[in-house]
């Protein structure tokens, strides 16, 4: 038998449970028309405004650094996981250095992210670089 034939059987069957799924739902369900159902739900909330507001570039940057450091976290574990088995098979130069590397990268990017003031989550005002006087 043709390993191919498998495979097409299970996308079939992969397409064809939730089409069929969504076919049977749209026949079974009530359609009563109304204005109520048709308007955002907002928690319970009138939605008033536009919905295209502008939210400030920190909430951005902070998802960003989380997903960098989380990420970070995910490689570092199956390394210490498995570096005691590496330094015993290549040595501990060939097993720490290319994590050293890794987390040294990771270093400077923090360090770049702090300078610019990424990581502050208030930004005080600037006064055309002169000290505020009290």
């Amino acid at each position: 038998m043709n390993p191919w034939i498998a495979i097409g059987m299970l996308a079939l069957v992969g397409i064809l449970i939730p089409v069929t799924m969504m076919t049977v739902s749209s026949l079974l369900r009530p359609t009563v028309p109304e204005q109520g159902k048709r308007a955002t739900y907002e928690s319970g909330e009138v939605p008033t405004g536009d919905a295209r507001v502008q939210f400030n570039i920190q909430y951005y940057m902070v998802a960003l650094l989380f997903l960098v450091f989380d990420i970070e976290t995910v490689l570092i574990f199956p390394w210490t996981v498995i570096y005691q088995d590496a330094v015993q098979s290549a040595g501990l130069t060939r097993a720490l250095l290319p994590m050293l590397v890794f987390i040294g990268v990771l270093v400077v990017g923090l360090a770049w992210a702090w300078r610019k003031g990424v990581v502050r989550w208030v930004r005080t005002p600037r006064h055309g670089g002169k000290p505020h006087e009290q």
